[in-house]
């Protein structure tokens, strides 16, 4: 018999030959799980027309007309934003220089050369300054060029679904597990889509204000970077930070700059970590550590569509390889990170604890 430690390192070893043939086709797999990502977030909307007894048509093209509305907003959003920074760096050419040459005499001061000064001036580039954020916006925008088969996958989805989710009511008594599995992971992506769209909107919209009052150049692009970035855990706060505070160093100064972090970290402490965690809690069933490496593993697969799906993306790993398997559900303490529920007592006949109460 195969030991558990074999089987275990069989199952890494064909867990990582699936993620580079997922590598291999992100073109196409980043796609179609935003397709199943954004059919499920519509399908409150169809469950609610299937109840009050629409006909067909209409619970497969109203679900489907919200999507295409929001990729469509979105969509331009994203390419007005990335216009908009591409049209705006050049013009901070000069104030990067100076800003180089307050740096240098600073650093003369504390005894460093200047043959080291023009040594590290030169591997830089004010165009570059802020290019992790352009290309990240423009990562997102890659997925427009698969587009047609965005639509594609969304339409034969939107057909399918109320047929799938009979089928899958059908295998209930069959496979109770990887219903229940499949179902867990619908709720849990709701829940954490819901609550990370409007956390991440309240954070966009005080971030935005906050950075207008401080006359931060873009603060439309910088909310709606806020709020993409909210979907990103852990480190989706210092991507959504960095960009606007390095502006601010290069339009307005130091004191500016400083300004931007003290709101961003002070909004970002109360709101995403006080405020938000109390209604997300565990909504995605995964521990912290499993997050992160969830973060650091599809963000490598997928690129940046892989960092916002990250969440979603690893539910549904958890879905079909933990939940759906009773041989492998002993792993679900590790990966959610909650303590196991406890079995219940055992009960003697008459339905008293077996326990001994003490007297009073």
């Amino acid at each position: 018999m195969t030991s558990r430690g074999l089987r275990l390192l069989i199952g890494l070893a064909a867990a990582v030959i699936a993620l580079v043939g997922i590598g291999r086709v992100s073109s196409i797999a980043g796609p179609a799980f935003l397709a199943l990502v954004l059919t499920i977030a519509v399908s409150p909307i169809r469950s609610r027309l299937r109840r009050r007894g629409a006909r067909p048509w209409v619970v497969v093209a109203v679900p489907l007309a919200v999507v295409f509305l929001v990729l469509l907003a979105f969509g331009a959003a994203l390419v007005v934003a990335v216009a908009q920074l591409a049209a705006v760096l050049p013009g901070y050419t000069a104030n990067y220089q100076a800003l180089l040459a307050d740096a240098g005499q600073l650093v003369r001061q504390l005894g460093v050369t200047t043959d080291q000064i023009n040594a590290v001036i030169g591997q830089l580039d004010p165009n570059k300054l802020l290019s992790l954020v352009q290309s990240f916006l423009t990562g997102l925008l890659d997925v427009g060029t698969a587009f047609v088969l965005v639509v594609l996958l969304l339409v034969g989805m939107s057909l399918d679904a109320a047929v799938l989710q009979d089928g899958v009511r059908a295998l209930e008594s069959t496979r109770p597990h990887l219903v229940d599995a499949l179902r867990e992971f619908v709720r849990s992506t709701l829940r954490y889509l819901v609550v990370s769209s409007v956390f991440g909107l309240v954070v966009a919209v005080l971030d935005a204000v906050a950075l207008w009052l401080l006359g931060v150049p873009l603060p439309l692009l910088w909310g709606l970077l806020a709020f993409i970035t909210n979907y990103i855990p852990n480190i989706g706060f210092v991507i959504g930070l960095v960009p606007p505070a390095l502006l601010a160093l290069l339009d307005s100064g130091w004191v500016t700059m400083v300004w931007v972090i003290v709101v961003y970290s002070a909004l970002n402490f109360v709101i995403q970590s006080l405020i938000q965690p109390r209604f997300t809690g565990k909504s995605a069933g995964l521990s912290t550590t499993i997050t992160t490496l969830s973060l650091l593993v599809w963000t490598v697969v997928l690129g940046a569509l892989g960092a916002i799906l990250a969440v979603p993306l690893s539910a549904f790993a958890r879905a079909l390889l933990v939940d759906a398997d009773p041989g492998t559900r002993w792993a679900i303490p590790l990966v959610s990170g909650r303590a196991a529920a406890r079995p219940e007592r055992l009960r003697r006949p008459g339905g008293r604890s077996g326990r001994r109460r003490s007297s009073p």
